[in-house]
């Protein structure tokens, strides 16, 4: 590891990654050198979304760094033992987990049926303690541990808690479970933090449950998450732990003012249309 290359010989954990964000983030990791591993499902093409857990790690390798593909699920409990073993086989360790597989359903109380409800716990809560906890006794020989899950800060106003109940619990679950950690393994010099965005990201997620021209004019690319989350992951992680961070203001402390560069529609000026989406 290098200062111009914090993340060199660096190994990231990754849940999902197949595209959006999660492949922005480790691209920006892989622009250093690090290794990555995907936990991942999508083994063959989807009809509606762009990219596999194949495809990704080749753009990886391409960007600088080590990829290892890993078919799996997140929900499964051997899945996530095997893709933690593999890991530490093929590079030696994990510096890094990212839990950034996440499923969204912004349907009504009324309108969210069993099946999904449960589908976002599985995925968002469950997945986001099983990876991590299975992590963390290799996490705890890392010089730089970090878990970074992409998930809100806690705010249980009657305007976002009860816009989408089913959503919000499975998200702000992501965070309680990362700051429980945060607390239980501070003493080992694990930082457990979590990232949010204030806009929503342009990705294919995202266009296809609120689509059209608007929301891409209101959204910013999964460069500036990428951009964010790196700056996370590359500070030493007993400088701070248990934080609900945003992706804008971490920008800003790193001195990243000008986010026009980020605009998912370029020229678009930046007024948002849409409220910081969990956060006022």
């Amino acid at each position: 590891m290098t200062d111009s290359a914090p993340l060199a010989g660096r190994t990231i954990l990754m849940s999902g990654g197949s595209r959006g964000i999660g492949l922005a983030i480790a691209l920006r990791a892989a622009a250093d050198g690090a290794n990555i591993a995907l936990l991942a499902k999508t083994d063959a093409p989807h009809p509606k979304l762009e990219g596999t857990v194949h495809s990704a790690a080749e753009q990886i390798r391409a960007a600088g760094g080590n990829a290892l593909p890993i078919v799996g699920d997140v929900r499964d409990d051997d899945d996530i033992t095997q893709a933690v073993l593999m890991t530490q086989g093929e590079f030696g360790g994990i510096d890094v987990v990212v839990n950034n597989a996440s499923v969204i359903d912004l349907s009504g109380s009324l309108e969210l049926s069993a099946k999904k409800y449960d589908l976002m716990q599985d995925v968002n809560v469950r997945g986001t303690f099983m990876l991590s906890r299975a992590a963390v006794p290799i996490l705890r020989e890392s010089e730089n541990p970090h878990i970074l899950s992409l998930s809100p800060p806690l705010n249980p106003t009657p305007r976002w808690l009860g816009a989408h109940t089913g959503y919000s619990l499975a998200k702000f679950g992501m965070t309680m479970v990362t700051l429980g950690l945060a607390a239980e393994f501070a003493g080992d010099g694990i930082a457990a933090n979590t990232l949010w965005p204030r806009t929503t990201i342009a990705t294919a997620a995202v266009q296809n449950l609120l689509g059209g021209d608007r929301v891409m004019a209101a959204s910013r690319t999964p460069q500036i998450y990428a951009d964010a989350a790196y700056e996370v992951i590359t500070r030493p992680a007993d400088s701070a732990t248990g934080r609900q961070l945003i992706v804008e203001d971490v920008l800003a402390e790193a001195g990243v003012t000008d986010l026009a560069r980020y605009a998912a529609v370029p020229g678009t000026p930046d007024e948002r249309l849409y409220p910081d989406i969990f956060l006022d």
